[in-house]
């Protein structure tokens, strides 16, 4: 007789913790079947969720969420947490318009306690719950889940060394899917990990620790090299023991039955931050993902037969790949160009620079801060670093982008991709401030390419550069399928472009939006408003000379920018209001990303709500001309 589903009577965490430890296996592989049925539809990340379904369910049933708090760093990998808290019914909307978010998120539900999607701040969050629990003088547990990847970073220790300092009663779970830790190897490994995390150890140590500060001080500094001798023995002897967590592992993330004593023995000691190293493997469960490099970490809609996923016909190069081959060209004949990415190599092109220059490729790891400041200690002595980040992670090293690089004037190169609205993501992940926060700093030039052709330009103009800093910005996705020169052109710097001559109208583009400024001009021509289009190219510094005449030879101008307020186009203005431009009864309009966070939807979408698309523009400039006529007409 087949067993009855288990998942089909849990809907809530409240209802799993109903269930015998022995039920939670068959749980397991329903809730894993159900996470790559419900991925296949909407595509998003698979790997990492399939990684810790054991460790999610083990988590749920040992601790009473959501009073007490669970944090997932990045949250990547929330899809089975979703399932168990009451979302399963809308899982097949992950990512979607309206739908679920792929991360956490607070908004959605109670068992969310904290937003994610940038990583490693899951243990800083954690600890401030951990002390405003304390301060309230409400009892409960935080656990913050953080992977191998995300601990690299620098503000993961900043937190545990805080926590340590405080002696927290915090929980970290490691979550190591990759660390060339050796994984724990039988019943007697599980034995011992069971051992140290269990009460009657955790004593015995407080006992000598009490009775060596009332020992003379020569006795107590030899106890304690032994305890910490005992230590190192029996738990290996960690970095995260020095930083104050009592640190417990390596345990088996998918044999529940070492890792549901070990969590409750954790969930039941009452003082100090403790760190539980638990191995798990991405995509587990799941053959093509066990199979595949990436352990399918980010996946579009696929066959859950074959695990072959659906793959559109690129009309175009992507701008990353545009980026990728442009750079290699460039370092052909110029050895001092360096690649450098904060983990993410295919995400920003940078592994097509490591398959040619692999002794001139840097991967830092997930810390952006550090990757900027190693970026202008390179060029500070003569080598020309190009230093590619998301737009949204760069926000992450800003103060070293301020401090180390602009103040400095140092000649860093900033690949800016994913600049703008990316989709599925959402708010957390749009790249729409990097306009606002670097045209703001002295020294800076920044660019921003129309299509894939101005972005090999670019990169060009990068390497040329050698005055102080220059960032260049491209989107998300593929181009728009214009003729490819063989070698990029060093731009003018401030110059612009005029692209289409009129005289009414002036579109002023800069980057992404140019492709939708010439349809839009084509549809005012149909009103008989003779329209021009320009191209700035440079937010920093502004071709002035262009500015001036456009204002000058037309009734409206409109600026389009694909970033938030505070940008390209509240630069025009300030320069149009310091000459006095406005004064003549120019209608100026700024086009740019609302002054709100968007969530998920696609970017097409996106663009159509922020008002950049064709249509957008037409009426902006409609909107303005209408508006001076009724003005005259007064």
């Amino acid at each position: 007789m087949p067993n009855t589903p288990l998942l089909d009577t849990v809907n809530l965490p409240a209802d799993l913790r109903t269930l015998a430890d022995d039920q939670l296996p068959q749980l397991a592989q329903e809730l894993r079947d159900e996470m790559i049925d419900a991925v296949s539809v909407t595509g998003g990340h698979l790997g990492a969720g399939l990684g810790v379904v054991e460790l999610t369910l083990a988590l749920h049933h040992t601790f009473n969420t959501p009073h007490d708090r669970i944090i997932w760093d990045v949250g990547h990998q929330c899809y089975p947490h979703k399932i168990l808290t009451g979302r399963r019914d809308r899982i097949r909307t992950l990512r979607k318009e309206g739908g679920l978010s792929g991360f956490t998120k607070r908004a959605e539900s109670e068992y969310d306690p904290f937003g994610a999607a940038h990583s490693s701040t899951s243990i800083s969050a954690g600890l401030g719950m951990v002390e405003a629990s304390r301060l309230a003088g409400v009892e409960r547990n935080v656990i913050s889940v953080i992977g191998d990847g995300s601990i690299t970073a620098g503000m993961a220790y900043e937190a545990m060394n805080n926590a340590g300092g405080l002696d927290a009663r915090q929980i970290v779970i490691l979550n190591d899917n990759d660390m060339s830790i050796a994984p724990p190897t039988g019943a007697m490994s599980h034995y011992l990990a069971r051992l140290v995390s269990g009460k009657t150890y955790r004593s015995i140590r407080d006992v000598a620790k009490q009775l060596n500060e009332k020992l003379p001080k020569f006795i107590a500094n030899k106890a304690k090299r032994t305890e910490e001798y005992a230590r190192t023995y029996w738990t290996g002897g960690t970095l995260f023991e020095e930083l104050g967590f009592y640190y417990v592992g390596p345990v088996d993330g998918h044999d529940l039955t070492a890792l549901l004593p070990i969590l409750r023995n954790v969930r039941d000691a009452k003082n100090g931050p403790i760190l539980v190293h638990v191995v798990t493997e991405k995509g587990k469960g799941y053959a093509p993902a066990e199979a595949a490099g990436d352990k399918l970490h980010a996946v579009a809609k696929f066959d859950v037969i074959t695990g072959e996923q659906a793959k559109a016909v690129p009309n175009a190069p992507s701008y990353t790949k545009v980026f990728g081959q442009s750079l290699v060209e460039e370092a052909r004949d110029d050895e001092r160009v360096v690649g450098i990415t904060a983990a993410m190599p295919s995400g920003t092109g940078i592994d097509i620079f490591s398959e040619t220059f692999p002794e001139r490729t840097y991967d830092v790891g997930i810390a952006e801060q550090h990757a900027v400041t190693f970026a202008a200690g390179m060029a500070s002595e003569g080598y020309k670093p190009f230093c590619a980040i998301y737009s949204t992670f760069l926000q992450r090293g800003y103060d070293q982008v301020v401090h180390d690089v602009s103040i400095q004037n140092l000649a860093v190169r900033f690949p800016i991709d994913r600049a703008g609205f990316v989709g599925a993501d959402g708010a957390t992940h749009a790249g729409s401030f990097d306009l606002a926060y670097l045209t703001c700093l002295p020294n800076f030039t920044v660019m921003a390419a129309a299509d894939e052709a101005e972005l090999k330009h670019m990169v060009a103009t990068a390497v040329a550069h050698d005055v102080g800093p220059v960032a260049f910005r491209y989107p998300r996705g593929e181009g728009i399928g214009v003729e490819m020169p063989e070698r990029g052109e060093v731009l003018q710097i401030g110059k612009g472009r005029i692209v289409r001559e009129g005289t009414k109208i002036a579109l002023l583009s800069l980057g992404s939006r140019l492709a939708d400024c010439l349809l839009a001009a084509e549809d005012l021509e149909d009103h008989g408003l003779s329209t021009s289009v320009a191209d700035a190219r440079f937010a920093k510094p502004l071709d002035t000379d262009l500015i001036e005449r456009l204002a000058r030879e037309h009734e409206v101008l409109i600026t389009v920018e694909e970033g938030s307020r505070g940008g390209f186009g509240a630069h025009v203005l300030q320069y149009l209001a310091s000459t006095g431009a406005l004064d003549n009864g120019l209608r100026i309009r700024t086009l740019t990303m609302g002054d709100e966070h968007v969530d998920q939807m696609s970017p097409a979408q996106m663009i159509i709500k922020a008002g950049l698309d064709r249509n957008g523009i037409r009426k902006a400039a409609l909107d303005a001309l209408s508006t001076q006529t009724l003005a005259a007409q007064a």
